[in-house]
């Protein structure tokens, strides 16, 4: 982790631009994304960390994956980026893959830990 990171106040994960019309849509397109080892789409596994929407239609989603060995690491951001780029009003979309802060099983939503077994 880098020095700024660790500073008080300054979040491990950006926050996502959720008043943006799109911000919703956005989510849904994540959802139609799973995992192929893991029948849970990747929202409600906590894989995506943050979606931008800017004014002009360019979405930014940083997102990670459960382990850096990944069999679909090389792919599956490009599942994202094209499940995005197919919503109306979305002019581009960008998927940065990040390995910090490291996922863990906490960021599951309550329907992915039922749907697992783990609640």
């Amino acid at each position: 982790m880098t020095s700024e990171s660790l500073m008080e106040g300054v979040p491990l994960i950006r926050p996502s631009t959720t008043d943006h019309p799109l911000y919703a849509s956005v989510v849904e397109a994540c959802r139609t994304v799973h995992d192929p080892e893991i029948p849970v789409n990747i929202y409600d596994l906590g894989l995506i960390y943050t979606i931008e929407v800017n004014e002009d239609g360019l979405v930014d989603v940083t997102m990670t994956l459960t382990a850096p060995g990944c069999p679909v690491a090389g792919e599956m951001p490009g599942w994202v980026r094209d499940a995005v780029e197919a919503i109306p009003g979305v002019q581009a979309a960008r998927v940065e893959l990040v390995w910090e802060p490291l996922w863990g099983m906490d960021m599951m939503s309550d329907e992915a830990r039922l749907e697992l077994g783990f609640m």
